[in-house]
């Protein structure tokens, strides 16, 4: 985007209405001048529709002043102030603050040089406003007995209630002034104070008022301050007026009044808002009388009384005339250009700290009594990984029970079980039909008599059985000469000894369990018929004989198969709740932003939520593994400690997901959002209840770059093969979820630091 043409009128260079000669300027800014903006252009929007925020703007605030920025909602102050601060980004120009470029080792902005108090609350509505002054002294680097000291003057100053009241019970004026309090609390050089007096009482708004010239008087403090209230700053030592992004005068509240001949603030404001708008071709009845009463006083307004005149005359006459002035008269003031940076030295010492000790004690200390005092949030912590373990376990993978068979007994007609005086160690010949189905009945499912096998299929036909078991007449007779005659057996006998079974095969884990338990009572009928008969076990049993398996049990479990993958879900997505739920209250409430403002990394910021999260996390990592393996049976063959590091290290991985989730996202909603559309695509694709080799050949590409796959299968592994990190598929799912750590926690990093505002 291309800034306008540089407005002229500004005082730059100024102070009391003393103007400086160009060669003395850039000196005397680096002596006396605590802000200079040059040349400020700010934008959003999309492409397509720019807004212009900040246009082409000019500031100075010399050190030791009041400086009042006046204007109304939306025309540019808070974001003026947040490139102050260094939170937000200038399309173009420059900002020089107390030494240097916000954000430079020069500046000391951010830091505890400034002292920022943003438009909304920002506070934590759980803590008193004991805690809430001790947070933000420790991050300033007070100690707690300095902290108390001035705790009890701001308290006097500002007339707050006792000290032990929670923020969020106090009224809106008592929340805005403990604001003020954190603000105030550490004698910052460079006090910002964003319409501080809303809603404040005008008598103690007069007192803060005094407190603020006091600041100033030994010109050791800078104040900027924003307010609707804009005959308050008649106090000020500098006003500056903006409108529509661009400031239309500097100087003090004295030459404004004298300048525009006005009784008010309010009324310079106005007539300089006429002077902006001279530009417009049409003029309210209201704004001619204005024009008309001040022409004579002030000659600004003299040019647009004749540029009205002949706009009238152009559009009578059908011309389109438009004026070509800037919208404040150029005066001749020379725009002073920003004093480079101070030079500060920088020590190898310097390059290698990443974290401020009483940053990271103030951080942690605020972050566990956060959560302690949040007892809601931290029972669903610890109940969480609890119940959901519990579910998965005591619903899935169990074999069904209680199915349905329609058994059409030929050879017994009506009988489904042998009589209660049957002995099983007895050898007949007859009956065998009742012995196998006493076996199949075994296996837990309930089988159901019918005279034919038309009302059988019926039967499965309307969903009232899962199969029809069709046992022909004469089986044990035909059975037995199957076994005599051996592969001499004619068509008659092999088709009269077998079994007929017709399965609903819609379900398919019904159906498979329920073939593995045809063949698996057949092999106890069979061995129970040759003990009895004291016939070798091998001549009746199958030609494929299957020996004990090399890992896992002989009947596999299908909770042993999805356990691995379900616990590393249940302990990454209830981090990637937690996380980014403390993230988001911060941004959207405004208390991330100020502490970024107050010198706090964005570094720091996550590591501290890690640390103190990573406490909470393991608990529930111990939880999980805890009713997984000791409650409720999870089959585990190797080392249990490796299994535990894999499961915190997936936790740790899905807390920092949490963190990039809510630095990416501006509110809760999209966050949750993100949050349970990632949840299905890697319960799905990261093969926790299906194995990977049955995918797309494409999908299976793109599963072992997810997060939880080869975690799954290191700890499936582990837990089912008893293998260890000597292993390729058990230290690939370590390697893959720290790397997955290392690029969250990057992208936080990166988005805190470059995402402004």
């Amino acid at each position: 985007m291309k800034c306008s043409k540089v407005l002229t009128k500004n005082m730059s260079g100024t102070t009391g209405g003393r103007r400086l000669m160009p060669q003395q300027s850039t000196v005397w800014a680096r002596r006396q001048n605590a802000v200079a903006v040059r040349r400020a252009c700010k934008t959003y929007g999309s492409k397509s529709n720019k807004h212009v925020i900040l246009d082409s703007l000019n500031m100075t605030v010399p050190k030791g002043c009041i400086y009042g920025l006046l204007g109304a909602s939306g025309c540019g102050k808070t974001t003026l102030l947040s490139c102050i601060v260094g939170r937000r980004r200038l399309n173009s120009g420059e900002i020089w603050v107390l030494g240097g470029q916000p954000g430079s080792r020069g500046s000391g902005v951010p830091g505890p040089r400034v002292g920022y108090m943003p438009q909304e609350i920002a506070l934590y509505g759980e803590f008193t406003i004991r805690e809430t002054l001790k947070y933000f002294g420790w991050v300033a680097g007070m100690n707690t007995e300095e902290i108390k000291t001035k705790m009890d003057f701001l308290l006097d100053l500002l007339q707050l209630p006792f000290p032990d009241r929670a923020v969020k019970n106090l009224s809106g004026g008592q929340q805005r002034r403990v604001s003020m309090a954190a603000t105030f609390l550490h004698d910052p050089e460079l006090l910002i104070l964003d319409e501080p007096t809303v809603g404040v009482d005008p008598v103690l708004r007069q007192k803060i008022w005094d407190y603020l010239v006091d600041l100033v008087s030994n010109k050791t403090t800078t104040i900027i301050i924003t307010t609707h209230y804009i005959d308050e700053t008649k106090q000020a030592t500098t006003i500056g007026l903006m409108r529509g992004g661009k400031m239309l005068a500097e100087e003090s509240p004295t030459e404004l009044l004298q300048r525009y001949n006005s009784e008010s603030l309010e009324d310079a404001f106005l007539k300089l808002s006429i002077l902006q708008n001279r530009g417009k071709r049409r003029r309210s009845s209201i704004t001619s009388n204005i024009i008309a009463a001040n022409a004579a006083a002030i000659p600004e307004l003299q040019d647009v009384q004749e540029f009205e005149t002949q706009s009238e005359i152009s559009g009578e006459f059908g011309d389109n005339m438009v004026a070509n002035k800037s919208a404040i008269p150029d005066t001749g003031t020379v725009v002073d250009p920003v004093p480079p940076e101070d030079e500060v030295e920088v020590t190898w010492r310097d390059h290698l700290k990443i974290v401020t000790p009483h940053h990271m004690k103030a951080l942690i200390w605020k972050n566990l009594l956060w959560m302690s005092r949040n007892f809601g949030v931290m029972m669903f912590t610890v109940a969480m990984p609890i119940l959901q373990t519990t579910f998965f376990c005591l619903s899935i993978g169990h074999d069904p029970v209680g199915l349905k068979l329609a058994v059409v007994n030929n050879e017994l007609p009506g009988v489904i079980s042998c009589p209660n005086n049957y002995n099983s160690s007895d050898c007949y010949m007859s009956d065998l039909s009742c012995r196998y189905l006493d076996h199949l009945s075994a296996r837990k499912h309930q089988l159901v008599s019918y005279d034919n096998y038309d009302e059988a299929w019926y039967a499965v036909k309307k969903g009232w059985a899962w199969g029809v078991v069709d046992i022909p007449s004469n089986f044990s007779d035909f059975l037995i000469q199957r076994i005599e005659d051996g592969r001499f057996a004619d068509d008659i006998a092999l088709n009269g000894s077998d079994i007929d079974v017709q399965l609903d095969m819609s379900n398919q884990q019904i159906a498979a369990l329920l073939s593995r338990d045809f063949y698996l009572a057949l092999e106890a009928f069979s061995a129970e018929m040759a003990e009895s008969c004291n016939v070798s076990a091998n001549l009746l049993s199958l030609p494929v004989k299957f020996q004990d398996p090399i890992f896992g049990p002989r009947i596999p479990n299908f909770t042993n198969f999805a356990a691995p993958g379900v616990m590393l879900t249940i302990v990454f997505f209830l981090s990637v709740a937690l996380t980014s739920g403390t993230m988001l209250v911060e941004r959207n409430e405004g208390i991330l932003e100020r502490c970024l403002v107050s010198g706090i990394t964005a570094f720091e910021v996550l590591s501290s939520h890690v640390m103190t999260q990573f406490v909470v996390m393991v608990g529930q990592s111990l939880m999980v593994i805890f009713f997984a393996v000791y409650v409720y049976d999870v089959a585990v063959t190797g080392n249990l400690v490796t299994a535990l590091v894999l499961i915190i290290l997936s936790g740790t991985c899905g807390m920092t997901f949490g963190f990039a989730v809510s630095c990416f996202c501006d509110d809760e909603r999209n966050a949750t959002y993100l949050a349970l559309g990632s949840f299905l695509p890697f319960v799905m694709l990261c093969g926790i209840i299906w194995p990977v080799e049955g995918m797309n050949k494409f999908l299976r590409s793109v599963s072992y770059f997810l997060p939880l796959t080869l975690s799954t299968e290191s700890l499936r592994s582990v837990l089912g093969r008893g293998w260890g990190l000597d292993s390729h598929q058990v230290y690939a799912g370590f390697i893959s979820t720290l790397a997955w750590i290392l690029i969250y926690l990057l992208a936080s990093v990166l988005i805190l630091k470059y995402k402004k505002g």
